[in-house]
């Protein structure tokens, strides 16, 4: 037994997953554990958004503020979750709430795969997905098997994010964080509210993301590297 996902995929929150807590790889539930008391809670519910569609909900409901995007989705999946839910108590992980890894969740159920951009790849979507919400519930929900599919990286002969990259940040062994931080922060860089090398890869190309969503979520990340500064 699953919920009616069809009113958020509705608005673009187009992907969810069931995970049975006790299932979870054993670091992953211990640091969950160590955040919140485990004991009344069965499953996660992990809501992520593929391709623009979510940006353009935001957009046509007129949500403003600082990040309209978190606020949509909270709204969203709380309505949803009322009347949906059958009853079932839920506590909110994310947005918000106890420090969780996202990446190691998309992992278990499929959607993650590790990239030269430090960022999840997907076997369709590319790297145009984002994690939106994840909630505990009591709800006994069947858990959604994991996703199978090739790693997109592993295609790669020549990689053309690397050749986009003009930081020189991407490389066989991985991202140069610093230098890409670094060199976002210059003066007019190109990278300041978008990610070239990203733009280069050619996984999932049909659900990359709007323009103006990709200058809003960069735009984000540039405020939050300024404010935090960059690593030493």
């Amino acid at each position: 037994m699953r919920p009616d996902y069809r009113p958020l995929s509705a608005v673009g929150l187009n992907a969810q997953a069931i995970l049975d807590i006790d299932a979870l790889p054993e670091a992953t539930r211990e640091r969950l554990a160590a955040a919140v008391d485990l004991s009344p809670w069965r499953r996660i519910v992990l809501i992520a958004n593929t391709g623009p569609e979510l940006w353009r909900a935001v957009q046509a409901a007129g949500v403003g503020g600082a990040h309209p995007i978190d606020d949509f989705s909270i709204d969203t999946v709380g309505r949803w979750w009322s009347g949906h839910a059958g009853g079932a108590r839920c506590l909110r992980l994310y947005p918000d709430g106890a420090p969780i890894d996202l990446q190691a969740l998309g992992r278990a159920v499929g959607w993650h795969h590790d990239s030269p951009l430090k960022i999840g790849i997907h076997p369709v979507w590319g790297t145009w997905f984002g994690y939106r919400v994840a909630l505990l519930t009591d709800a006994p929900w069947t858990p959604t098997p994991p996703e199978a599919g090739d790693v997109p990286c592993l295609r790669c002969e020549a990689p053309p994010c690397r050749a986009a990259c003009p930081a020189g940040a991407v490389g066989a062994d991985g991202l140069d964080l610093p230098a890409c931080l670094r060199f976002r922060t210059q003066p007019d860089s190109p990278c300041a509210r978008t990610c070239l090398a990203r733009l280069a890869c050619p996984a999932g190309v049909a659900y990359r993301y709007d323009e103006a969503q990709i200058r809003h979520s960069y735009g984000d990340s540039l405020q939050a590297i300024r404010h935090f500064g960059l690593p030493g």
